[in-house]
């Protein structure tokens, strides 16, 4: 205790870890600030001690004592009931000292967005089993875990400044790869270092430093050992002996290898590092099954597990049932002696909400309320002529818990008509937990009639008819109220029939399985009489006997005892209504005492309630108690609350040897209870078991290991005339050996019979037949599983230790929900969970189950509170029960679904965790710890020799793989401009030989025409910019072209190449938006050394504005001209350039990894490239296309500008911005001027299936008709996005666009067109010039994480979708090569696409500090194979396949297959992942992600998700997230960020900017939702 003392008086975490938000910034300055004043005079932290938290300590040692003080009876000190809360208390003892990143909320979901959040305690309910909120027999002794290290997860006692590793402890040991041990002692020192860490770390949060080093993530999970002088390894808990160092780094937080990190997001993201450094797992040999199917990790079991040991157990008999003389021959002959020889004598009375006896059943009304009723089913009721009922039918008793004496005259009355009735509860809302199951069962049964109650009918949900509605799933059901009024009086010759008890349905009670679904299972009259025989003679009832029922009437025992056997013996029921024990816990208690009852039939909870509020009552007597059957007495918690409750009330004549626990299944009925003392029964028993063992099915009575045991009591002896073994849980029933657990099975007369309509189930549950271990069978007589767990002790004593539902087999050990349940409720605060609400269920991820751990936290507890609740919790579990929780949730009070008597509906509660619609306000994932069967990291393998590699394709008959368009030498055609070498002379021909040819129209929001070029107007314009450079410019300076997509860009662009400049287009800045925009106009001004802007007036003003000041240096801009109003004057003379090879103009682009790289273009290459795309799409002076792109880059900029000159076809363009106003400009577009070719990009084609999705009949209505597009292609820089063309298809289908009509391109900076796509069109159409249809591929994607390509069937598990990404265009070849020995690769096998081309781009004109990396993307060669050709790599991995399609050659067509960027990939365990593929999982884990992307930082995977819905669904992402990629992708998420829609970037392209949203999350610009760190 002294040393629990110690642990305790550490000051508590007032800021365990920094808000990653804004706006938790400034509330959390002042709370950083108070801590560190007294540190700075000196004083070390260990030494304040936080008085709160000693003075309440205190009061908890005193609390023990006094307990101690109060345990009159003779019990084991040892069982006392606060043990397990010490047991508790010493296993978080050992976790001293370790951090755990917090999650960060955005304010507003702090606020609990429960409406019934704030209710009283006793509107609500507790949990049906909840128990008492201890458990007893765990003793603090505290054993260090073997072969753990267990991940270092801070404690929360130390304030820990989360800037800096500093630790508190007083000296620290750390490791040299010497492996010399130096201790140092710096308690002085500490006050300094921490004050100077405060002071540092309150830098960094002011200065909101941001992090420049992001380029290299150094590998922090590697296991292996670095050090260096100045960067310790961080601190890491100790594993087998080798101890790991601490660092005392205070001024920044270092990763690794020493790169300083000064954000408050990476340090976050460090804290979460050092807790994985490592992993719980024992390091894995490295090593990569060169094999398709990724094989996960097997969990080998442990040789040193235990195993049982005792003999084979033999079945065990209980007494025989007696003969009794004059034994009723069924319940209904039973009923009918007492009600006509006592009908005076009292049967049931029921009391009000205040206690008070409302009406008490005679026998005498039993019996002729029951006859009315059957004569009126039977006799009253008809449909056309035809009585509605039969013997036998199903027949649905809907009666609320407080009323049961309507209950038991309807039981009683379909007894009597033999209708069979079916007990359910009474269906609050259309809604209610599991109400569709009733339904389901409601169903099956056949049942049309339901019967209730008066006031109970008119409180039914109605229809606009006035009728009952019809609940989710139920059949339509005729409502009968069986009120006095409603029934009819038996003519003098009408009697019930009365049989002897056959082997008839009796009635059908409902249960609900673990999954959810809910099976009735039938009685017969014949077990239902045995049933009450033998608790008549276990339980030693007599006639006339008083008995108070707190249970529900409707099922189990409440109804076994308080409606069935009680009327076999004549005696009295005190039926206490569940309300009534919310208003008053010790109504029970009271009634026993008033009515001197002999019996009283409880649960543990009912038990615990009552201690709570006992302290009002003193003059209470138990002393008439001759038996107190506890109803769960199979509970963890039950025997701590018998102890308790003892305790208490023994000094109010309750005796010891009264309290009868018994043990019961709704399958098997009552399986075994203690008997009541008079019957000379051995003494109770008690066993205290290893929870080690227990996981193993093996009973193992506690060892040293006092933490992880679990005490059990006996449940008594076997049932009368019951036969009772325990077999084994899974496949054949084996028996169990005497030390082993397993599940009880009984043969008796008294057990249920089947599960309605499911025969199949019927026969494994009723009908078992447990064999020797040599397979034969012990008995003729088939047994019924109990779905109990447990044993046979000593004195042929029952004990059970679990129940199948609950029971959770994870790794090959078995936990029980219920244990678990225990533990956490034994944490403290014990008050923090709501009323003792936790469910445990767990869920099956990636081949094992998962432990979920979901609490009710109360209203009123802080964010740090219940951060540190939930730390303590895993910790606590960990320790007890040695399994990881994968998550812990914590919800609003009063939220999780409610089973009928206040308990949670645990099938429910999972369901909505499954779904995301548990809404938690708090979540822990701790993936890293419980996922241990990943597959091996993948070591790739040294590489094969090339010529092996050659000879290896042709042995296996694979060609290389290569592809190529068609030869442009070999093409003859009527091509005019081919005769000029550069674009501008043509434009200079066109000009002269057809000046009004029309070649661009631009066309502005409302779908008019804004401006229109002829080929003499751009000519002339063109002139004019010329004119205006050559006086001011020299040949070759380069001029920056700031434009609107508009036809001002395409005059100036020739206007620069008229006088001899070299244009670069930029897209302007967005005036609204200036701040991020206009940094990236500067520096591709800057970077491609720009000596001269041409603009219009308006971004003229813009770019020397007062808000651009505010972006950039506004001074340093060079010349800017506006081309508005340029004099109309000719240049003297044009430029002529002296070589093709010279420089034509610029491209510049970002790409998605957040490069800025400009390629150039030689006038060679542009004519090359405009020639090659006319070729391949047929382009002319008569067609017209339409383009909706982006002009600035890439094929847009291609299209835009130079092919209608280079081709003479007119273009219609459509600036993709205006579509933001009007997202059917460009489709009606097509539409009015019937284009058959037309060209966007994916941003377009997702704002028109966005936006128009809907809309399709309004465009028909205004004659929108896509008949006419012959090919749409989609330019991009990426993988095909099938989903998002297959569904722009379907969406306009119906406006008539072709299925066939959509195709992709693929391009990239070193050859911005390599593939287009153009389908079947013109006249060339017969002779077959153009493609076949694109073709698509299903991939294995875990083969593609290894490189491989492995083609599979569509539908097949992990495939996916590829579409080829277009025609290679003429003149272009194509090749595979091997990313790292340059090599070629075989046909089907993934590498790098390599490409060779006359208009492959010559050279990056400059990649911003990165030149060197970048020298052979545009010549490089391959090393062996053909080793002369120059290729250029385009950074993509992809593959070529020859297809079974012909073109028009009759050659077998190739098609090349994008798979992406090769910079965008993820290297993850050795393997290579694309970040789409795990995006798409992840969008399609719940319905409210609108947008995902992930990168990583540091070896984790961090997932960003866009929350398209409201902000209390946004913890339900995390644990979803985490289960679709760690099932489709075997990765472990590390960070889940939910963010706003919109916040992640996308460029022009539509492409993700994920290393734009990397550094935005590390210099915290996100302002996420929530931050979640998987542990």
């Amino acid at each position: 205790m002294a040393e629990l003392m110690t642990h305790l008086s550490d000051p508590p975490p007032s800021l365990s870890v920094w808000d990653i938000t804004q706006k938790g910034y400034e509330k959390k300055r002042g709370k950083l600030l108070a801590p560190y004043i007294p540190q700075i005079q000196g004083v070390d932290p260990s030494l304040q001690i936080d008085n709160r938290i000693q003075a309440s300590s205190q009061s908890a040692l005193q609390g023990s004592k006094h307990n101690k003080s109060r345990v009159a009876n003779t019990r084991d000190e040892r069982f006392r009931s606060d043990l397990h809360t010490e047991a508790v208390q010493a296993a978080l003892a050992k976790y001293k000292e370790r951090k755990m990143p917090m999650p960060s909320k955005r304010r507003s979901v702090l606020v609990q967005s429960s409406v019934e959040a704030c209710t009283p305690p006793d509107t609500s309910s507790a949990s049906e089993d909840e128990g008492s909120l201890r458990r007893q027999g765990r003793l603090p002794h505290s054993t260090p875990y073997q072969g753990h290290g267990h991940p270092a997860v801070e404690h929360w006692f130390n304030r820990v400044i989360q800037g800096s590793s500093t630790s508190s402890s007083a000296s620290s040991t750390s490791s040299h790869p010497g492996g010399r041990s130096v201790t140092t002692s710096n308690t002085t020192a500490h006050a300094a270092l921490n004050a100077n860490a405060a002071a540092t770390a309150l830098a960094d949060l002011m200065a909101h430093t941001q992090l420049d080093n992001h380029s290299a993530p150094p590998d922090v999970t590697g296991l292996s050992e670095r050090s260096s002088l100045h960067a310790e390894r961080p601190q890491v808990a100790s594993v087998r002996g080798i101890t790991r160092g601490y660092n005392h780094h205070t001024n920044v937080m270092e990763t690794a290898d020493g790169v300083p990190v000064n954000s408050r997001v990476s340090s976050k993201i460090q804290q979460l590092l050092n807790t994985l450094k490592r992993p719980k797992r024992p390091p894995l040999r490295e090593f990569f099954v060169d094999d398709f199917e990724e094989l996960l990790d097997v969990q080998q079991p442990d040789p040193n597990q235990p195993k049982p040991e005792g003999q084979q157990m033999s079945p065990l008999e209980g007494e025989p049932l007696g003969v009794v003389t004059n034994w009723p021959p069924s319940l209904p002959a039973a009923l009918q002696r007492w009600g006509t020889t006592q009908p005076k004598s009292p049967c049931l009375t029921a009391l009000d909400n205040a206690g008070k006896p409302v009406y008490t059943l005679t026998y005498g009304k039993l019996w002729t309320r029951s006859q009315k009723l059957a004569y009126t089913l039977l006799n009253k009721l008809s449909t056309r002529n035809e009585p509605l009922l039969m013997p036998g039918d199903r027949v649905a008793l809907v009666f609320p818990n407080n009323d049961p004496v309507m209950f038991m005259v309807a039981f009683y009355g379909c007894l009597l008509a033999e209708l069979v009735p079916v007990p359910i509860e009474v269906p609050l809302t259309r809604k209610d937990a599991g109400s569709q199951q009733i339904g389901f069962l409601l169903g099956s049964c056949g049942v049309t009639l339901a019967l209730t109650t008066d006031a109970c009918q008119k409180g039914l949900p109605k229809a606009q008819t006035g009728e009952v509605a019809t609940f989710k799933g139920w059949p339509r059901l005729l409502w009968f109220v069986t009120d006095g009024k409603h029934v009819v009086k038996p003519p003098k010759d009408w009697h019930p029939p009365m049989r002897e008890a056959s082997n008839d349905i009796a009635y059908i009670e409902y249960k609900t399985s673990k999954e959810g679904s809910t099976m009735g299972i039938t009685v017969s009259h014949s077990a239902m009489l045995a049933h009450c025989h033998a608790l008549t003679q276990a339980c030693g009832y007599t006639e006339a006997e008083t008995i108070t029922n707190v249970l529900d009437f409707k099922r189990e025992a409440g109804l076994w005892h308080g409606v069935l056997t009680s009327v076999m013996n004549r005696m009295h029921v005190i039926s206490i209504p569940y309300s009534l024990m919310k208003v008053n816990p010790l109504s029970w208690i009271q009634k026993v005492h008033t009515y001197k009852a002999r019996v009283a039939v409880v649960k543990s909870r009912d038990m615990h309630w009552s201690l709570l509020a006992q302290r009002d009552q003193r003059d209470i007597s138990l002393t008439s108690l001759r038996m107190l059957i506890v109803a769960d007495g199979a509970n963890p918690w039950s025997i701590s609350s018998c102890d308790a409750f003892l305790n208490v009330f023994q000094a109010r004549g309750l005796r010891p040897e009264v309290i009868c626990p018994c043990a019961s299944s709704s399958e098997a009925m009552t399986v075994a209870i203690r008997r009541p003392p008079e019957m000379g029964v051995p003494p109770p028993g008690k066993a205290v078991l290893s929870m080690g063992g227990l996981s193993h099915s093996v009973i193992r009575v506690d060892t040293e290991e006092k933490l992880s045991v679990l005490t059990v009591q006996d449940v008594g002896q076997v049932l009368p005339g019951a036969l009772i073994c325990v077999v084994r849980v899974e496949g054949t029933p084996y028996l169990c050996q005497t030390d082993e657990v397993g599940e009880i099975c009984m043969s008796s007369g008294s057990t249920g019979v089947a599960y309605y309509g499911l025969p199949g189930m019927t026969k494994n549950i009723f009908e078992t037949i447990p064999v020797t271990s040599s397979g034969v069978p012990i008995n003729d007589r088939p047994f019924t599983r109990t779905s109990l767990l447990g044993f046979l002790g000593p004195d042929n004593l029952v004990f059970v230790v679990g129940k199948m539902d609950g029971l959770m087999v994870v790794s090959g050990r078995r936990h029980n929900a219920d244990d678990v349940v225990a533990t956490a409720l034994a944490v403290e605060p014990m008050k923090f969970v709501y009323r003792g609400r936790i469910a445990v269920f767990s869920v099956s991820v990636l081949h094992d189950e998962r432990i979920v751990v979901v609490a009710e936290q109360r209203p009123d507890a802080s964010e740090e509170d219940s951060f540190q609740w939930m730390s303590r919790v895993l910790q606590a579990i960990d320790s007890i029960h040695q399994v990881g929780v994968y998550c812990l949730a914590l919800v609003p009070a009063n939220t999780l679904p409610k089973a009928p008597l206040g308990g949670i509906h645990i099938s429910e509660t999972k369901q909505r965790f499954l779904e995301g619609a548990l809404h938690p306000c708090n979540v822990l994932m701790c993936p890293h710890t419980c996922v241990t069967n990943l597959p091996k990291p993948r070591q790739k393998q040294p590489e094969v020799g090339p010529a092996s590699m050659i000879v290896g394709n042709l042995v296996a008959g694979k060609r290389i793989a290569q592809a190529c368009g068609r030869d442009v030498a070999q093409l003859e055609d009527n091509d005019q401009a081919r005769k000029f070498l550069y674009i501008q002379d043509v434009l200079q021909w066109r000009a002269q030989a057809t000046p009004d040819h029309p070649l661009f129209i631009l066309l502005n929001a409302k779908g008019t025409v804004a401006s229109t070029a002829s080929c003499l107007q751009l000519h002339k314009r063109a002139e004019r910019v010329g004119a205006a450079l050559m006086g001011r410019l020299n040949t070759g300076d380069h001029v920056a072209l700031v434009y609107p997509p508009g036809i001002d860009l395409i005059a100036t662009f020739y206007g620069c190449l008229y006088a001899g400049c070299v244009p670069v287009t930029v897209r302007p800045p967005h005036p609204q938006n200036l701040a991020t925009t206009l940094p990236t106009v500067k520096m591709i001004v800057e970077v491609s050394k720009s000596v001269c802007i041409l603009t219009t007036q308006a971004i003229m003003k813009l770019l020397k504005s007062k808000e651009a000041a505010a972006a950039v240096d506004i001074k340093s801009w060079p010349m800017v001209l506006d081309t508005d109003d340029l004099p109309r004057k000719k240049s003297p003379q044009m430029y002529k350039p002296p070589t093709p090879e010279m420089l034509a103009y610029l491209d510049f682009s970002v790409s998605t990894t957040g490069i800025l790289a400009g390629v150039k273009m030689s006038h060679a290459a542009t004519s090359a490239l405009c020639r090659s795309i006319k070729l391949q799409c047929e382009l002319y002076p008569s067609r017209q296309i339409a383009i909706c792109l982006d002009p600035y880059c890439g094929l847009g900029f291609a299209l835009w500008c130079l092919c209608s000159v280079y081709s003479g076809h007119q273009s219609i363009l459509v600036p993709p911005l205006e579509l933001e106003s009007n997202a059917s400009l460009w489709l009606a577009a097509v539409s009015q001027y019937k284009v058959r070719v037309t060209f966007c990009s994916y941003s377009v084609m997702e704002m028109c299936t966005k936006g128009l999705g809907s809309q399709t009949e309004a465009l028909r209505l205004r004659n929108v008709n896509l008949a006419c597009v012959r090919t749409c292609m989609v330019v991009a820089e990426e993988r095909p996005r099938i989903a998002l063309t297959q569904s722009f298809s379907k969406i306009f289908k119906d406006l008539g666009l072709s299925p066939r009509a959509v195709s992709t391109t693929f391009g990239c900076r070193v050859n911005v067109a390599i593939c287009l796509q153009p389908n079947r069109l013109g006249k060339l159409a017969e002779q077959g010039t153009s493609g076949p249809d694109p073709t698509t591929v299903y991939v294995d994607m875990r083969a593609l994480r290894h490189d491989r390509v492995r083609l599979v069937e569509r539908g097949s598990p992990h495939s996916l979708p590829l579409m080829e990404s277009g025609k290679i265009l003429p003149g272009v070849k194509v090749i595979i090569a091997n990313t790292e020995t340059k090599g070629p690769l075989g046909d089907s096998h993934l590498g790098e696409i390599w490409v060779s081309s006359p208009h492959n781009a010559t050279g990056y004109y400059t990649v911003y500090g990165e030149e060197a990396l970048h020298a052979d993307h545009f010549n490089t060669k391959l090393s062996f194979g053909d080793t002369q050709t120059v290729w250029a790599r385009t950074g993509y991995l992809g593959f070529l396949r020859r297809t079974e399609l012909t073109d028009a050659s009759g050659e077998r067509h190739d098609a090349l297959y994008v798979v992406g960027s090769l910079d965008e990939t993820l290297e993850l365990r050795g393997m290579r992942y694309h970040p789409i593929d795990i995006e798409t999982s992840v969008i399609r884990s719940h319905k409210s992600i609108a947008e995902c992307a992930v990168f990583t930082w540091t070896n984790l995977l961090v997932v960003v998700v866009e929350l398209e819905g409201s902000e209390q669904e946004a913890l339900d992402l995390v644990a979803l997230v985490t289960n679709v990629v760690l099932e489709e992708h075997y990765l472990i998420v590390g960070v889940v960020v939910v963010v706003d829609p919109g916040v992640i970037p996308i460029n022009s392209r539509g492409e993700k900017q994920r290393m734009h949203l990397r550094d935005g999350f590390l210099a915290d610009q996100l302002d996420p939702i929530y931050v979640a760190y998987n542990m």
